[in-house]
């Protein structure tokens, strides 16, 4: 579970100057760049030219499960929840970045050397785009690190001490919708370039999907899913395993989210094309789900890296039940289609409790939203209206409109939530009972993945 963080920065000046030929245009319509990133995955660079000093640890990444454990069984998630909205979990970036500084002996020199830069892939594009200039995240990336306090904005000291981390290797936090520089001309043709905003990607697909008032909720069917709903200026402490994070910093106005996040969605198609050859390429998973008419009593629980939300389960692990000999590679395929919308139906029971907001729509978008297939069977199971954004990838659109925000290009958040549109909607039709029924046999299965890999 790592990256290239030197290939990534690579992609991104290709893609830069591949979407400037597609639209047919010239530098100097650019507003502003926006930029948007996989939030808790860690890149370490050398703070003199820009480059990595190792791998970035990936989010996915579960090599501090074990710490995480040890600091639970110390007593100290309270503490870091009271102040971060999360939990301890090697999901976030924290235990990651004590990890390499005890592990990694060119982030450990760098650190004593005073030349180490660590922080989320935003900052490292944000450094190397203004030719190291800005060393800067902004307060959604921040808010998922476990070092960073969402209600005083910002570093935490008794988490910093915790980890072991010295404030001086982490970014600045700014606004998510900010000028925050501009580009070095040597990059792209000699023209500057306004760097304009900055959002996770899950916040800022909730930007792009328009979600602006309290109640508001949108889920994103990546590698993982990702539900959020918006809270307003009201930070919701969760009890029962949602996150608590900032939605977005604009004009010194911070709004908060509820967050469910499951790891594993897409990744399970994934799984069925390269690991078990089932089908070959991503988008033959509906219709060979289609060939049946139900799971037929198969259940998949994709625990491929522990369990999200709502259980939290790092030692959790992959189960498939109910196998008869009966069972098709059709039935797999519908099983791990309706596992995205069962998993969804666990964050959103939970969202409503404990936000006491009505859940009036699923505003949704993603890879995996594409599946007219998965989206009634999650208007189904949830008994909610499902609407698929006409924009397929919110997330970047998000990063856009936060960008055109601080550039002037848009005025309002009112103006960008006219133009939001529906390429379809989805409406529950299935009956009360057989939806209770499914939904059962889906937590019984959950039940048997728990702990698996701590007996």
């Amino acid at each position: 579970m790592e990256h290239d963080a030197e290939e990534i920065w690579t992609n991104v000046l290709e893609v830069a100057v591949e979407a400037i030929k597609k639209i047919d245009s010239t530098f100097n319509d650019i507003a502003a760049i926006g930029i948007t990133n996989q939030r808790e995955t860690l890149v370490f660079w050398d703070k003199r030219n820009g480059k990595p000093l190792t791998r970035a640890i990936v989010w996915q990444c579960r090599r501090t499960a074990e710490m995480c454990k040890k600091l639970k069984e110390e007593g100290y998630e309270k503490m870091v929840r009271s102040k971060t909205g999360l939990l301890l979990d090697p999901y976030f970036s924290g235990t990651k970045l004590n990890w390499a500084l005890e592990n990694i002996p060119e982030v450990k020199e760098a650190a004593a050397q005073g030349y180490l830069a660590c922080g989320t892939v935003d900052s490292f594009l944000l450094y190397r785009l203004t030719g190291g200039d800005v060393f800067a995240t902004d307060y959604t990336n921040a808010s998922r690190t476990l070092l960073y306090n969402i209600y005083d904005l910002q570093w935490d000291e008794d988490l910093l001490s915790l980890f072991k981390v010295p404030a001086e290797v982490l970014p600045e936090v700014l606004p998510s919708s900010h000028v925050y520089g501009e580009t070095d001309p040597g990059l792209f043709f000699g023209k500057a370039i306004r760097v304009g905003g900055i959002a996770g990607d899950q916040q800022a697909a909730l930007f792009g999907q328009a979600c602006y008032s309290q109640g508001m909720i949108k889920n994103t069917y990546g590698t993982g899913s990702f539900l959020l709903m918006n809270t307003g200026g009201k930070a919701v402490e969760s009890e029962k395993g949602l996150l608590t994070t900032i939605a977005w910093g604009i004009e010194g106005n911070i709004e908060y989210a509820l967050e469910g996040s499951i790891f594993i969605t897409g990744a399970a198609v994934q799984w069925l094309r390269d690991g078990l050859g089932l089908i070959s390429e991503s988008s033959e998973l509906e219709n060979l789900a289609r060939e049946v008419k139900d799971n037929n009593g198969i259940y998949l629980v994709p625990a491929f890296a522990g369990l999200g939300a709502p259980h939290w389960d790092p030692y959790a692990r992959g189960l498939l039940i109910g196998i008869t000999g009966g069972t098709t590679k059709a039935h797999l395929a519908r099983a791990v289609v309706e596992a995205m919308a069962y998993q969804t139906r666990d964050v959103l029971e939970i969202m409503h409790k404990e936000s006491n907001l009505p859940i009036k729509e699923l505003r949704v978008d993603g890879g995996a939203s594409v599946m007219d297939l998965l989206l009634q069977f999650q208007a189904d199971i949830t008994e909610t209206v499902v609407r698929r954004s006409a924009t397929f990838d919110t997330t970047a659109l998000g990063a856009a409109y936060l960008a055109g925000l601080a550039s002037g290009f848009w005025k309002s958040k009112a103006e960008l939530s006219e133009s939001w549109k529906q390429s379809a909607v989805f409406k529950p039709h299935m009956d009360a009972k057989v939806r209770e029924e499914l939904y059962a046999g889906w937590l019984e299965a959950v039940s048997r993945t728990l702990k698996w890999a701590d007996r």
